[in-house]
């Protein structure tokens, strides 16, 4: 009887709990030379997003003092380095040494920092600069650094745009990567990432690619609740009600299809503007668009295509920068430039709150299993 009870209860929490990516926020200090405004000092930063009950923050600007900020909590950070920085880091390692003596040795395990990338978008056509063939030297140099420290849990990689890497996003099951970028660049870096059980990032906006289709629905962007809100994709046999996932399939699908399907997948960006020069940039649809990405994910459905398929979701971004520095032009921050919040919406949340009723079912499978003993 005793083995027949600690298997139900095993049973029952297996199959009534289930897990969704942990959701973030980035958070990019405004330009202080196109902006009248003052950053916030770093502390502040920290104990909002505490505040907010978020555990994972981006720093695409990771100063000393503000990763040093987060010693005091309990939030995991996402480090990001420069573009230009890139080319240095791979010719040399002793630079690579230097980056990581500033930026991560004085704080680390204190800061929980766990991951790096090296450059956002390199293979970006609008991009002056190709930075793409230092992008895996860099990535090495610094791994054997951290090596060299005796630090092994914090991950290397690098960040990828969407549009500049995938042929389609529908269907899914015919995305593959862009060439020769593909073979050249990516293949590398993804058996590097295999090799060091790191994760692929990769920019993630369903606003884009609404913009750049005139037959997608608004409806399908937004993750709204609509019986013709869906696409067929007759290969995978996978019907879609949104956009993100679409997105987020196709990029499985092209790691699959190199041979690397067993990467954990990370979105570093993604998000929808309150303002912008586009009538759909509005508060509206920005708030529609994240409850209806946190509904989605902490459904525990976030990719249809692969159980688990994104292990983590960064949104962009913690705060609107009104004439400051932003590259994606209008306003994307959760909160205004006053530090309030624009949205209801809430990033912390188990996996479906199945908890209880998982417990409810044990205690019901003991009394029965008793009733017949």
């Amino acid at each position: 009887m005793v083995s027949f009870l600690f298997f139900s209860l095993l049973f029952s929490f297996l199959h009534f709990t289930s897990s969704h990516p942990s959701i973030g926020i980035t958070y990019s200090a405004p330009s202080t030379t196109n902006s009248t405004a003052v950053p916030p000092p770093p502390d502040k930063i920290a104990s909002i997003i505490s505040a907010l009950k978020i555990t994972s923050v981006r720093l695409p600007d990771p100063g000393p003092s503000l990763i040093e900020a987060f010693s005091s909590t309990n939030t995991s950070l996402f480090l990001s380095i420069s573009n230009p920085l890139i080319p240095t880091l791979a010719s040399n390692r002793s630079v690579a040494l230097g980056w990581l003596r500033l930026h991560v040795l004085p704080f680390y395990p204190r800061s929980k920092i766990t991951l790096i990338s090296v450059g956002n978008t390199v293979l970006n056509s609008t991009h002056v600069e190709d930075f793409s063939p230092f992008i895996l030297p860099a990535m090495r140099n610094l791994h054997r650094g951290l090596r060299d420290n005796g630090i092994g849990k914090i991950r290397i990689s690098t960040t990828f745009a969407f549009f500049s890497t995938i042929t389609t996003a529908f269907p899914p099951s015919s995305a593959v990567f862009k060439q020769s970028a593909g073979d050249l660049i990516i293949k590398p870096i993804l058996q590097f990432l295999e090799q060091t059980n790191s994760s692929f990032l990769i920019n993630l906006y369903p606003y884009n690619l609404f913009h750049l289709n005139t037959e997608i629905p608004i409806g399908f962007a937004l993750f709204q609740d609509n019986p013709f809100n869906f696409r067929d994709d007759f290969v995978s046999g996978i019907r879609y009600f949104n956009l993100f996932p679409m997105m987020a399939n196709a990029v499985l699908t092209a790691m699959k299809a190199m041979g690397y399907e067993n990467i954990p997948l990370v979105v570093a960006e993604t998000g929808w503007p309150s303002s912008g020069s586009e009538a759909e940039a509005n508060g509206v649809y920005a708030e529609m668009y994240l409850k209806g990405l946190f509904r989605h994910l902490k459904s525990g459905a976030a990719t249809p295509l692969k159980k688990n398929g994104l292990a983590e979701v960064y949104v962009y971004e913690l705060m609107d920068h009104h004439g400051g520095r932003n590259e994606r032009g209008g306003e994307w921050g959760i909160l205004s430039e006053n530090m309030k919040m624009k949205y209801d919406v809430e990033f912390s949340g188990g996996a479906k709150n199945c908890g209880l009723v998982a417990i409810w079912f044990s205690i019901c499978l003991v009394i029965a299993s008793m009733a017949f003993c």
